[in-house]
């Protein structure tokens, strides 16, 4: 029957969500039942777009790439894929009517990511943080506003704020991992060999404009969505605020983390937070 396969796709999205980041599938669970899985979905299928371009080292990432892409062309076509992934993603893409130009920039972006290692002009930065992480805020926001319009056009550039900021600030956690791993430099004009304490406020200092702005748009958001994306905006926040005072010499000799025991701590505070309508 149709209605198993489906589930069994929705189920490996989650899967994928709380296999690859325990921060963001533990944010999703607090996102009502109702919206919950489509979220999981645009994570399954930004996720493997992701770990094609940085992690299968010793395949073909561009013929991989290619037949993801070819797939999804499929997926959304026929409204189906024996892929499970692009199955339970192409649901939700039809569901909410997202739009195809979100898509294309994000495809966009993760194929910079094949060949593009160091962003050197602030138009490539901003071109690059917007397909890799505003569409993907654009995308969740379809989604938490049941694809009202009206509401999706008035809360659309907090949206892609909260995603930038998002982004941002796992460029600066992963500054060892990205240089040393893949060679790329994201932040422009900025020398990661001798990254110092104002250049990294620098840094910081953009993405707290970020966070402002995608906060006022947190605030406006349907209950269903409000909590759980305000549980990711307390995580982001918290873990940008240990950056921030982390020496730059051990941010680029390590990956700075905020311990299971303060996300549950946050997650606490956060929903007294939200109960008290201090949101």
């Amino acid at each position: 029957m149709k209605a198993i396969f489906d589930d069994v796709s929705y189920q490996c999205s989650r899967l994928v969500t709380e296999s690859y980041s325990t921060s963001f599938a533990l944010a999703t669970k607090m996102l009502g039942s109702s919206i919950r899985g489509d979220i999981y979905n645009i994570y399954g299928f930004v996720r493997f777009a992701d770990e094609i371009v940085d992690s299968f080292h010793q395949y073909d990432k561009e013929l991989l790439f290619a037949n993801f892409e070819k797939a999804f062309e499929d997926a959304i076509a026929q409204k189906i894929s024996l892929n499970p992934i692009l199955n339970s993603f192409q649901h939700t893409f039809h569901k909410y009517d997202i739009p195809r130009h979100l898509i294309d920039s994000f495809i966009k972006s993760m194929k910079m990511d094949l060949y593009k290692t160091v962003y050197h002009t602030e138009e490539e930065y901003k071109e690059y943080i917007y397909g890799s992480a505003d569409v993907v805020g654009l995308m969740c926001l379809k989604v938490f506003v049941k694809g009202d319009v009206a509401r999706y056009e008035q809360l659309k550039q907090s949206a892609m704020s909260l995603g930038s900021a998002f982004q941002k600030v796992n460029f600066l956690r992963d500054l060892k991992a990205d240089f040393e791993g893949l060679n790329r430099t994201y932040f422009p004009n900025t020398n990661l060999m001798e990254l110092d304490e104002e250049s990294k406020n620098k840094i910081v200092n953009e993405i707290q404009a970020d966070f402002a702005l995608g906060y006022q748009g947190i605030e406006q958001l349907p209950n269903d969505a409000k909590f759980g994306v305000y549980t990711a905006y307390k995580y982001y926040s918290k873990l940008l605020q240990k950056l921030q005072n982390t020496p730059p010499l051990e941010i680029k000799n390590a990956r700075i983390r905020v311990p299971n025991y303060q996300k549950f701590g946050l997650l606490a505070k956060s929903y007294v937070n939200y109960k008290l309508n201090l949101v």
